[in-house]
């Protein structure tokens, strides 16, 4: 049984989103974190959770334009933007 290329890719952004959906959940329970920066993180996992948004791809694409207005933010604490940061990166290696 051989594993085609196209569904190696597909279990690699299943893995990439995972990860970056696990990092997100973690900084939404950091209690230290402002609430506006908070909210926003959950409207991106449920983005990034809802199937019937369109592909991986595409609901990877959309969370990282809503990320990259967040890290924006002036007071956001330099380790939660980092944190961020990683999140948008594992997102943009999401291709299909």
């Amino acid at each position: 049984m051989t594993v085609t290329k196209k569904e190696l890719k597909q279990k690699e952004n299943l893995e990439r989103l995972n990860n970056a959906i696990s990092t997100l959940d973690s900084l939404i329970k950091n209690v230290n974190i402002q609430r506006n920066i908070r909210n926003m993180i959950r409207e991106v996992l449920a983005i990034l959770k809802d199937e019937k948004g369109g592909s991986i791809s595409v609901r990877a694409a959309n969370a990282i334009s809503m990320l990259d207005g967040v890290t924006q933010n002036p007071q956001m604490q330099s380790h939660i933007r980092t944190s961020l940061w990683q999140v948008v990166s594992a997102l943009e290696s999401i291709r299909e």
